[in-house]
Formats: C-alpha cells, sequence, structure tokens
C-alpha cells in the first residue's frame, strides 16, 4: 500500500527536529542532512507515530495478540492500542484475524507482517516517490514558467 506524495513529504518533514521542536525543512538537502534513524524512516514513509512504531516493534517481539493484551504491554490504555493497531492495518503492517472461543463468541488477534516486508513497503513507496518527481522534473524548464 503506498501513500500520497504529499502524506510522504509532510511526515518526512515533521521527523526533523530541532531542540524538542517540530523543524520544517526547507529543501530535500536539509533533509538529507538530517539524523534519520530507522523508526523515523518508518514514520515518515509510511505515516506513522511513535506509538505505532512502539506496537509494531511488540507485535514482531512477542507474537500475535489482543488490543487489550498490547495496551497492557505497553502500558496505555486499550482504546490507544486499538487506534495505533488501524493505523498499521491502514499501512498494511498489521493484519486482524478472527479468533472463535470454544464456549461462544469471538475475539481479534493481531499479527504484524514481518520487518522484511515492511522493508519493502518502504522502498516501494520511496520509489514511487522518487518515479514522481522525477517525472516533475523532466518538464520543470517547461513547466516552470507556467501559471
Amino acid at each position: 500500500m503506498f501513500i500520497g506524495i504529499d502524506r510522504f513529504w509532510t511526515n518526512c518533514a515533521k521527523t526533523i527536529l530541532t531542540k524538542s521542536k517540530i523543524h520544517m525543512p526547507r529543501s530535500i538537502p536539509e533533509m538529507i542532512r538530517g539524523d534519520f534513524k530507522c523508526d523515523d524512516i518508518a514514520k515518515c514513509i509510511l505515516g506513522l507515530k511513535n506509538i505505532d512504531i512502539e506496537t509494531y516493534k511488540t507485535l514482531v517481539a512477542k507474537g500475535p495478540m489482543t488490543a487489550e493484551s498490547l495496551g497492557e504491554i505497553l502500558i496505555r490504555e486499550r482504546s490507544t492500542a486499538y487506534r495505533s493497531l488501524q493505523n498499521l492495518m491502514g499501512c498494511g503492517l498489521v493484519r486482524r484475524e478472527t479468533r472463535t472461543i470454544s464456549s461462544g463468541g469471538y475475539f481479534y488477534e493481531y499479527i504484524a507482517l514481518e520487518p522484511s516486508r515492511m522493508k519493502d513497503m518502504v522502498q516501494a513507496n520511496i520509489d514511487q516517490w522518487y518515479n514522481k518527481m522525477k517525472t516533475l522534473v523532466s518538464n520543470i524548464d517547461k513547466d516552470i514558467m507556467k501559471s
């Protein structure tokens, strides 16, 4: 699943911090000079928040679990864990499976994709962004003077 180019740029811009304040970069070279970590790249490219990365890492490390169990591990409300799981499902990093209770009823269990799949998703988003930028730049000499 790919996020939109505008969202891509906005999310990347938010990852550059200066003295605990969000600093909007003015250029790509400024972004390149930034001190990005793996978490920052995943948040930037996939549109995730810190809690989403925490949630994903927990699911990868501990295996499938319910939103309630996840909330307990993360020391967060179940509703917070659930919102994070929704974000992760929205970008394709987590899937939900229904489990049946033998005495009746059901519950949902959340399963994280392998980190190698996340890597593929991030790379595909970067490739898509790059191709779009390359297309725009190919006509910049003509299009820059249009109103």
